[in-house]
């Protein structure tokens, strides 16, 4: 998958106007999730870097509701895995959240009055995410969605990562906590890695 865009530490006090102070107390606070303060190294030593658009669209959420609400109550709104939003079958294809081929397969025994929790429904975001690239097939997404199923409620709202692996043509998922670190067999190939706090982010993004 292409990398995602990154924004360093400094533009991103420039670009929002915020302070350092700032930043690092809603860290603290759990405002801003620890894995999206990534360290690279550069010419000039160890930075700080961000996923640009998730960082940027949070710094801004948080700016509007933080003259109406705690820091401790703005956490529990915007921590990304423990959303509880539902939203039915139809709605999700209307919005154009979910893709009408994901739904047709993954929901493809559910009326459209069916109302899925945002757990179903973020299983099914991350199917259309690996569709979208050509990277995954309609039946590994079968794979996908049963995976989430079967073990996502497993990390009660930790973060951790989707990962998409193949070898000679056999598709496995696996997920795994973050901070991470897998080893497969010589000819294993990583088609894919979502970070799911990441996904969910983008997914309630969505849904707002």
């Amino acid at each position: 998958m292409t990398e995602r865009e990154l924004i360093s530490k400094k533009e991103l006090l420039e670009l929002t106007g915020i302070s350092y102070g700032q930043l690092y107390r809603w860290k603290r606070k759990q405002l801003i999730p620890e894995d999206w303060f990534i360290r690279k190294s550069t010419f000039t030593g160890q930075e700080t870097f961000f996923p640009k658009e998730l960082i940027l669209a949070r710094i801004d959420r948080i700016l509007n509701m933080k003259d109406d609400l705690s820091l401790d109550e703005l956490a529990g709104k915007l921590s990304p895995l423990l959303y509880e939003a539902k939203l039915r079958k139809d709605e999700l294809s209307k919005r154009n959240i979910v893709s009408r081929v994901v739904l047709e397969r993954l929901g493809a025994r559910d009326p459209d009055d069916t109302v899925y929790s945002f757990e179903q429904t973020l299983a099914f975001f991350a199917a259309d995410q690996l569709l979208l690239t050509g990277e995954m097939s309609l039946d590994e997404a079968d794979l996908l969605a049963q995976t989430m199923k079967e073990h996502f409620s497993k990390f009660e709202g930790k973060t951790c990562e989707l990962w998409f692996v193949r070898k000679m043509g056999v598709s496995t998922f696996l997920l795994l906590s973050v901070p991470s670190e897998a080893y497969f067999e010589s000819g294993t190939k990583v088609v894919a890695r979502l970070n799911m706090a990441e996904l969910a982010e983008q997914l309630q993004t969505k849904l707002n």
